[in-house]
């Protein structure tokens, strides 16, 4: 016949109090730390996920912009995008965009930051002419650019001895929207690297000289891995929003999809079929595909890193 000892029978009491403890002590402090989020959690959900609930329900009605006599049409509208070449220029433009600003902003972001960092005079004169252009407003930046690359009188052009179309031609229609794009947004991510850069202890830099590393090496082996993150989080940021790529393109092709559609991007067109065509469903419809590609796009991001962080270990 078994015994049970005292001890047996106070650790377990013990442990149960103690969780009981831990339980306690979460919810008063959810308690009181949930007033102080509700107003986020308010304004999330009025502008965030109710819009995105409204959109979900009306991709799948024939709704127009007054919003009155809408009727359910289940999944036409995703079929008809799917099938609309039209959307998928548009999408291939955004696409295109990407793939031309992501590489070239990273690059230069991180050259910035690098002289920057090591300039010895009038270093916030620098940081100031390097970031100052973010904070122009995106109307302000495109309608500056469109003086400099209009043909004839554009700065641009003239500097350079040039007769180039950029705003005209679809061979330099976009590249004109990129050159802008990495004038305007570079500040932002040459920040994100200027900060990171001053947080890379100094030691590993001296240890390095004494080893006889040079300049080159000093780079390679301790600076770019030291920035393997925020570069990861630079190009992920660049990547979500240059595919949202319209203000700037809009404006400097003067309200319209440029020289053949050659710079209509999925949001553009997005709103082409819902404001200027009234399909309000439809343009519903092709919002939530467009959601769906960004999320995908940002999930596979997150699994890269985490795979890459499983890896190192």
């Amino acid at each position: 016949m078994t015994t049970t000892s005292p001890e047996t029978v106070v650790v377990p009491a013990r442990a149960r109090a103690a969780a009981a403890g831990a339980t306690v002590r979460r919810k008063q402090g959810f308690q009181h730390g949930g007033w102080f989020v509700a107003p986020f959690l308010a304004v999330f959900a009025l502008f965030v996920i109710w819009p995105l609930l409204r959109g979900l329900y009306l991709s799948f009605t024939d709704a127009n912009i007054s919003g009155e006599g809408a009727g359910f049409v289940g999944l036409d509208n995703y079929r008809e995008a799917l099938k609309d070449s039209a959307m998928w220029d548009a999408l291939g433009h955004s696409a295109y965009f990407t793939v031309l600003v992501v590489p070239c902003i990273t690059v230069l972001a991180f050259l910035l930051a690098m002289l920057a960092h090591h300039i010895e005079r009038a270093k916030w004169l620098w940081r100031l002419c390097f970031f100052a252009p973010f904070l122009l407003p995106s109307t302000v930046a495109a309608n500056m650019w469109q003086w400099l690359f209009t043909q004839g009188i554009g700065l641009f052009n003239q500097t350079l001895g040039l007769d180039t179309p950029w705003l005209t031609d679809k061979s330099y229609a976009m590249p004109a929207i990129v050159i802008q794009t990495l004038w305007w947004t570079v500040g932002f991510s040459f920040l994100l690297y200027l900060a990171a850069l001053q947080g890379i202890p100094g030691h590993l830099y001296e240890a390095a000289k004494l080893d006889g590393a040079n300049a080159w090496h000093r780079m390679i082996h301790i600076t770019l891995p030291m920035l393997r993150n925020i570069t990861g989080l630079v190009v992920a940021l660049q990547i979500l929003a240059s595919l949202q790529l319209f203000d700037q393109a809009v404006v400097m092709m003067d309200f319209s999809p440029g020289p053949e559609l050659s710079t209509r991007s999925f949001v553009q067109y997005t709103l082409e079929q819902g404001f200027t065509s009234y399909r309000v469903g439809y343009a519903s419809a092709m919002s939530i595909i467009f959601f769906v590609i960004i999320a995908v796009v940002a999930l596979a991001r997150m699994w890269l890193l985490r795979t890459r962080e499983e890896g190192a270990r």
